[in-house]
Order: C-alpha cells, then sequence, then structure tokens
C-alpha cells in the first residue's frame, strides 16, 4: 500500500480526493522513519519541529512524575497524527514520551512544509482544527480523570463507559491489571485492593479480567 493509500485512510484528509493528496505530497518534502518496539519517537520537553504521522504499528505517550513513576496517558494506534496540537502556537515542546509500542512507521512533515499543505487545501486545514479540538477535549477529559477522581470513581467511569449502550454488563479487561494502573495513575496494589472492596460490596464481581457490572447507580456515585 502506498503512502497516498495510507493517509487517504487518515482523518486529516477526510474529503480529500486521492489525486489531490498524492499532488499535495509532491509538493513538500518529508521522511519515511521507522522504529522497532520501546524506541522513542520524541522525549518530552523536545521541541515540536514538524508533524510525525503514524502509518503503522501502535505508539504510547506516557508521562513521569518527579519520584519516577510512569503514567500512560494514551495508546495510539493505526493511521494518525502525533502531538498535532503543540506543532503551531508559543510553546511548542513534547508534553510526553512518545514510545513506540511495537514495529511502527512514520512519515515526518517539517512545520514549514505542514503550513504549506494547510494553505494549499481548505479541507484539509478544516480536518486539521477539527482534530485539534478533539484533541483538545480528550486531554482535557484525560486531565480531570488521573487528577480529580479518587480510584474507585476511575474504575467506575472506566467500566461505565464501556459498558455504556451495551446489552451486556460485562467487560473484558485489555490489559494486565498493571498496566491498567498505569492508565489510572495508581500503583497495582491499590488497583487491586479497590477492585476486591467493589467486588466484596457486590457492584461489581470480578473474575480474572472478566468484570460484571451490578450496581451501575452505586458504580455512579464513586465518579465526582
Amino acid at each position: 500500500m502506498t503512502i497516498c493509500e495510507i493517509l487517504s485512510k487518515n482523518r486529516l484528509f477526510k474529503d480529500v480526493e486521492f489525486k489531490d493528496i498524492c499532488t499535495l505530497l509532491e509538493k513538500i518534502s518529508y521522511k519515511k522513519t521507522a522504529y522497532q518496539k520501546e524506541d522513542v519517537i520524541a522525549f518530552e520537553g523536545d521541541e515540536v519541529n514538524g508533524l510525525h504521522i503514524l502509518l503503522k504499528g501502535s505508539v504510547r505517550g506516557e508521562m513521569t512524575n518527579y519520584q519516577g513513576k510512569v503514567v500512560k496517558i494514551e495508546d495510539i494506534n493505526g493511521c494518525q497524527l502525533l502531538a498535532p496540537a503543540f506543532l503551531f502556537g508559543g510553546d511548542r515542546y513534547y508534553p510526553v514520551d512518545i514510545i513506540a509500542n511495537r514495529e511502527s512507521k512514520c512519515i515526518y512533515i517539517s512545520r514549514i512544509s505542514f503550513q504549506k499543505l494547510l494553505q494549499e487545501n481548505d479541507q484539509l486545514h478544516a480536518n486539521f482544527r477539527d482534530i485539534i479540538a478533539t484533541k483538545t477535549q480528550f486531554l482535557s477529559n484525560k486531565i480531570k480523570f488521573l487528577a480529580l477522581q479518587p480510584i474507585k470513581g476511575k474504575i467506575a467511569s472506566y467500566l461505565l463507559t464501556r459498558t455504556r449502550n451495551r446489552q451486556s454488563e460485562t467487560v473484558v479487561l485489555p490489559y494486565s491489571q498493571d498496566k491498567l494502573a498505569d492508565l489510572f495513575g495508581v500503583t497495582r496494589p491499590s488497583l487491586t485492593r479497590a477492585l476486591r472492596e467493589l467486588d466484596q460490596d457486590k457492584i461489581i464481581s470480578a473474575e480474572g479480567k472478566e468484570i460484571l457490572v451490578i450496581d451501575r447507580e452505586k458504580l455512579e456515585n464513586f465518579i465526582q
């Protein structure tokens, strides 16, 4: 699959004609980059001088606090932009480390070349604004989730979100408890204890990675 074909599936190029995507790429310079598992694509605090577009694979954004605790902010899979909200403006620095979860490929477009793309195509410009707005909303909700919710509130929010509009009240955790603890920004023992207490109170039923929501109303009461 060519780069143009891959990018045609990217939200940035939504409703942009395929031939226009190819023409736009011909007008700028870009480079292909490849990463192995655990390679660092960017460090927190590095200046954002261009845009990485993930073509294949999976990466994660994570932060390390002053105590050395690592908190995963999000996993990014498929054809997506990496840190697009920090490409322009006065504070152009990566807010997190970006690390490859597995073998991954990107293209890298300098900020000047990307500005040229935005000026060349109005639809692409509109798509980029929409991506930035959505990413800002996601980060705002993520900060609220990590900073303001107690641990049971985080568990409740996670379970209720994944059973919303579903016929089943069962959630199969896609992560180990170690990774889930990182996602929540808590320690593994704290997470295990909170899940056990919710199980003992018959608010949930936890069996390995499978969790059944028994009392949604009581779960909702934990969310601040």
